[in-house]
């Protein structure tokens, strides 16, 4: 007698080891049809324990349910599904075995949304998931095309604008006009929850300050922390209560979460809460200044802001330009990244902190001067060790003509990400240069990291999107930065840190400049010896480093705005 298996129940009931074993062992060959597969794979990600094994074998599942039937939601749901997978295999295993048979998956669901673009492109959930390959490719082309024409068919997705708002800072093509709005068209797009289901705002009276951050990136290593760090050290724990609320997840815990969590009056994990469970919680905190730290970055949490959980709220440090959010009410910025003929360009009051926006903590590391490498080599060694992400079609090109017109000169690259890139790789081999050029891998151990920078004679900053922690990184071990000149706050930043230092020279204007100023500078072993022992004994009581000024100046910005109330 032929069995019945409600398969929805015992889905429902998460039994997905029993559906496997169904399927695989009981269910009869003509009743595994492409959906019955096709919950074969689901399953094999739901279950409990699920090995590296048991994604390849959903990915099979997945692909021959898409092979056998294109153009349907069957196929759709399985194409997803395996696309999806492919990027969760790539994130799990780092090897450089797995990375090379990844990388023939990707091909593979390229090639299949490509062979059918005309069908898959109107499926939002086919176009994000065929995102998450290119992002993993680093092909930010690809990805700022594809959120682009998401937003063209109008998917407004707060997540999606987001993601087209950030990708956008790569390029140079947006003016920030196109940053306002789109902040504006995010705004109409976030979700206004009802005041009667939420906890008010209340004012408090003779009470100490209480700030909040967000945060979801508060683990080691991470830029945000070193600056926080400047904060969390230095406040008046008389006057002021710091409330931290973590968008992450508690597995992601580690030594330097542990430390924030240790020197703040107050924490709380709100990743798995509903917006209006955090708003609640926020407001009954008795919150006074709330500072958002993730802007429209990975992480977001902007429906908080935009129901507001506070009396004053603010945008600080982790994303560098505006929101189109009139509920917050402020943004940090200093002189020299937001001009006073483009305060209308932002939704947020500008408050101008004297000197630099940021200011970084130190590092655990005992300085020692070393010489520029170019008085060994006898050649000049750049570097960079900015996200691959940045190295844009202008900065390959730039870093090029450099390599080009120097000789015997090299380039030492390295990044977050441990695998090299092919893409890049090709970018460069495609330009002649790639003999030039040393990838080094990214050392776990932060000292050896750090210590990397005593092998080149200058970083090369990358642009329209500049290094912020790589640059502070580069000064503290005495290694100068050339940038250039930016067209808004977040390309304006390596500017910002040059001009705290007294070196607008390493400014350029363009990217003509950029390659003479560095030609230049190869000739000048004197003066990068100068410059460099200028750099160590000067650099760490610059603004860049000055902790205690910058924590006196950030508190008497929160002081006066929290007076006006």
């Amino acid at each position: 007698m032929e069995k019945n298996y409600n398969f929805q129940d015992l889905f429902n009931q998460k039994k997905y080891s029993k559906i496997i074993y169904i399927i695989e062992f009981e269910l009869p060959d003509e009743k595994k049809n492409l959906s019955i597969i096709n919950l074969l794979g689901v399953c094999r990600l739901l279950q409990n324990n699920r090995t590296k094994e048991d994604l390849i074998l959903a990915l099979e599942n997945f692909k021959s349910v898409y092979k056998k039937e294109r153009q349907t939601e069957i196929s759709l749901t399985a194409f997803r599904n395996y696309v999806n997978v492919v990027a969760d295999l790539y994130d799990l295993d780092k090897s450089e075995a797995q990375t090379k048979k990844t990388y023939g998956y990707f091909e593979e669901a390229l090639n299949f949304f490509y062979n059918d673009e005309s069908y898959f492109i109107n499926d939002e959930l086919s176009v994000l998931a065929i995102i998450r390959i290119h992002k993993r490719l680093l092909d930010i082309n690809k990805v700022k095309f594809l959120l682009g024409e998401l937003i063209k068919k109008k998917y407004y997705r707060p997540s999606n604008i987001c993601s087209y708002i950030y990708y956008n800072l790569f390029f140079k093509d947006w003016s920030q006009e196109k940053f306002l709005e789109y902040g504006k068209v995010l705004c109409e797009n976030l979700p206004n929850y009802s005041q009667d289901k939420l906890f008010p705002i209340e004012n408090k009276v003779n009470k100490k300050i209480t700030i909040g951050f967000l945060s979801g990136d508060i683990r080691s290593k991470h830029s945000i922390t070193y600056f926080l760090k400047t904060i969390v050290d230095t406040y008046n724990k008389s006057k002021y209560s710091i409330n931290l609320y973590l968008n992450q997840n508690k597995s992601q815990e580690d030594e330097t979460t542990q430390y924030f969590l240790k020197n703040v009056d107050k924490f709380t994990y709100i990743k798995n809460l509903k917006d209006e469970e955090a708003i609640n919680l926020i407001r009954k905190d008795g919150v006074d200044i709330f500072i958002d730290l993730i802007g429209v970055t990975s992480n977001t949490r902007l429906s908080l802001v935009k129901n507001r959980v506070a009396g004053t709220q603010i945008l600080w440090c982790g994303y560098n330009n505006t929101t189109g959010l009139k509920e917050i009410d402020y943004i940090l910025s200093d002189p020299n990244l937001i001009y006073e003929s483009e305060k209308n360009m932002y939704t947020e009051k500008i408050l101008y902190l004297p000197k630099i926006w940021n200011c970084h903590s130190g590092l655990d590391l005992k300085r020692q001067f070393i010489p520029s490498p170019i008085t060994k080599n006898n050649y000049i060694t750049f570097g960079s060790f900015n996200n691959f992400n940045k190295i844009s079609d202008p900065v390959v090109n730039a870093w090029s003509k450099i390599l080009k017109s120097i000789k015997n000169s090299k380039l030492i690259l390295k990044s977050s990400i441990p695998r090299i890139n092919n893409l890049l790789v090709k970018k460069f081999k495609d330009e002649n240069i790639l003999d030039s050029l040393e990838f080094i891998p990214f050392a776990e151990n932060f000292e050896s990291h750090i210590k990397s920078y005593q092998m080149i004679d200058i970083a090369l900053d990358t642009f329209p999107y500049p290094g912020v922690t790589t640059s502070f990184e580069a000064i503290w071990m005495s290694t100068p930065v050339l940038t250039m000149k930016g067209y808004n706050f977040n390309s304006r930043c390596g500017e910002s840190i040059n001009k705290n230092l007294g070196l607008d020279w390493l400014v350029s204007k363009n990217e003509e400049d950029y390659v003479m100023k560095a030609k230049e500078l190869s000739k000048k072993t004197d003066y990068l010896f100068e410059l460099r022992k200028k750099l160590f004994d000067e650099a760490t009581k610059s603004p860049l480093f000055d902790t205690e000024s910058f924590s006196s100046e950030f508190f008497k910005i929160l002081d006066s705005i929290n007076s006006k109330k």
